[in-house]
């Protein structure tokens, strides 16, 4: 459990979905025994429906080029047949194409998706900015923008359903005009089909909690933007409806100038 990325922003840290944190990852090594017994199940049941990899924690961590078990994994989710959904902010995923193209061409869509989706591989790739400065200092165990970016192109080449997920947007550092019009210009430049966009969330009042992490960081680099972003999340985990209706049609109007989709469907 916990993720080697590290970034900053990431709601696992702390108490409120994994407990206390520790320094150490630990590893559910029996995940493809477990996911054997529920996929055959499901499988046996007619039971299909899109596994997401990478909702929480990221799926490639540098550990995975050593145990292999997210290939484990995918290994199981091909042999039965279920689209999945990968998202991460590593490049290790190119290791798995040829075998992501055979569950591209093999699973089972929902029948929620047949006739709207043909397509049972998407691979989405995270960003919360395009910004090299600010990957470094919120993003440290992920891959560069450019080195993101150079996947997508090449899952996009080979004819592979992909996105981006760009979220979550920092507050006064990646939210305005001109740095979503770059990051969405990219986005579209490098071959995505779609891009999600949703803002931040900060939980927590312990030291190891993201929304103190995250306020260190600022006071840390950016103390002009500090009490401007403690104002925004007050006593809440997620900033005003204003300010998300506002990011909302500014994200709708820029993917509408670079025709690109705002929804995977």
């Amino acid at each position: 459990m916990g993720c080697a990325l590290n970034c900053t922003y990431c709601y696992i840290h702390g108490s409120v979905y994994g407990g206390e944190e520790t320094s150490v990852l630990q590893v559910k090594t029996n995940a493809p025994e477990v996911l054997y017994k529920q996929l055959k199940n499901r499988a046996r049941k007619g039971e299909y429906g899109f596994i997401g990899l990478g909702s929480s924690t990221d799926p490639y961590p540098p550990m995975e080029k050593e145990l292999e078990i997210t290939r484990e994994l995918l290994k199981i989710i091909y042999r039965f047949k279920f689209p999945v959904n990968v998202n991460t902010k590593s490049t290790l995923i190119l290791r798995d194409m040829e075998l992501l193209k055979k569950i591209d061409e093999k699973a089972v869509l929902p029948k929620r998706f047949q006739g709207k989706l043909d397509h049972g591989m998407i691979v989405s790739f995270s960003f919360s900015t395009v910004d090299p400065v600010l990957v470094d200092i919120f993003e440290p165990g992920a891959s560069t923008v450019e080195e993101r970016f150079g996947a997508m192109k090449k899952f996009s080449d080979e004819g592979f359903l992909v996105g981006a997920n760009l979220m979550p947007v920092l507050p006064f550092l990646s939210d305005s005009e001109e740095h979503l019009d770059e990051a969405i210009g990219k986005i579209k430049e490098y071959g995505a089909n779609f891009v999600l966009v949703a803002g931040l969330t900060l939980f927590g009042d312990k030291p190891k909690d993201c929304k103190v992490r995250y306020y260190k960081i600022l006071e840390e680099y950016f103390p002009e933007v500090l009490e401007k972003t403690k104002r925004m999340f007050k006593d809440s985990f997620a900033p005003s409806r204003d300010y998300q209706a506002v990011l909302h049609k500014r994200s709708e109007r820029i993917c509408r100038k670079y025709d690109i989709k705002s929804k995977i469907i």
